[in-house]
């Protein structure tokens, strides 16, 4: 059931960390891959070559989704469809966290942040459901929320803005999408090892601490995201609709740890 050869995956922020997780997971469930990266660096030629050992076609093109969608969307969709057309599943991974503390948050920051985090998915998602509907193609759509759509961080405003963005966005376009036969759903990562959070992580201290406030006491690297929306893209998940997976150890539903002895 989570099978997915014969499809055409495009993943955006697919080269490192979840993205390329998730590429590699789709990869592996028989999936053509085609991420949106920013660079060709070595990570993102690591993550092609662990996708093509699967058997399957993997590419990659470049494009900055930090921008207005006006300056990219048509020569992005434009290349889409010369490198793999017929995509019939949308991963809207790309994010950052670029947050400094509210009295210091200045709007380019805010305006990045929300641009790559919710406004690419939006009309990336929007582009391509339109052929979708055209074309009759019963098509699926994943976005990468957090729990910081839950829950929040003093020094994260933006993100914790534009998480909870997503989830929103993710109810509204199942509501948008679901009749015309289109699944929308998230899958929302607690804190996973990645380059994003490997300097948080690095500290003993931190990484200790984040340990406490998980109820599976672990702090896992980023593959632990994948299979969740390996089951999301495939015909398993054929009756969800609208939802967003935490995938977090259960720290969501912590109200608060038991201090340590």
């Amino acid at each position: 059931m989570n099978d997915l050869h014969g499809r055409k995956a495009l993943i955006t922020g697919g080269t490192q960390g979840i993205g390329g997780a998730i590429a590699i997971a789709v990869a592996e469930a028989g999936a053509d891959v085609l991420l949106v990266g920013l660079r060709r660096d070595a990570a993102a030629e690591q993550t092609l070559q662990q996708c093509r050992r699967q058997g399957v076609r993997a590419e990659l093109v470049l494009c900055d989704l930090s921008r207005e969608p006006g300056e990219y969307l048509d020569s992005l969709i434009a290349e889409i469809d010369s490198v793999m057309p017929e995509i019939d599943l949308l991963v809207n991974n790309a994010g950052t966290y670029i947050d400094v503390p509210f009295l210091e948050m200045d709007f380019d920051r805010y305006l990045t942040t929300m641009h790559l985090n919710v406004t690419a998915g939006f009309f990336l998602t929007q582009a391509i459901a339109r052929r979708w509907v055209d074309g009759n193609v019963r098509g699926r759509v994943v976005f990468t929320g957090s729990i910081n759509g839950l829950l929040s961080e003093p020094d994260h405003t933006a993100y914790d803005t534009s998480k909870g963005a997503v989830a929103a966005m993710v109810r509204s376009l199942c509501v948008s999408l679901a009749p015309k036969g289109i699944r929308v759903n998230a899958m929302a990562p607690g804190l996973v090892r990645t380059p994003l959070t490997d300097g948080a992580i690095g500290d003993d201290n931190m990484r200790r601490w984040m340990e406490l406030h998980t109820p599976n006491g672990q702090v896992p690297k980023a593959d632990v995201c994948a299979g969740t929306v390996v089951f999301l893209l495939s015909d398993a998940a054929e009756h969800v609709h609208g939802q967003t997976i935490y995938v977090d150890g259960g720290m969501s539903i912590w109200q608060q740890p038991d201090a340590p002895e």
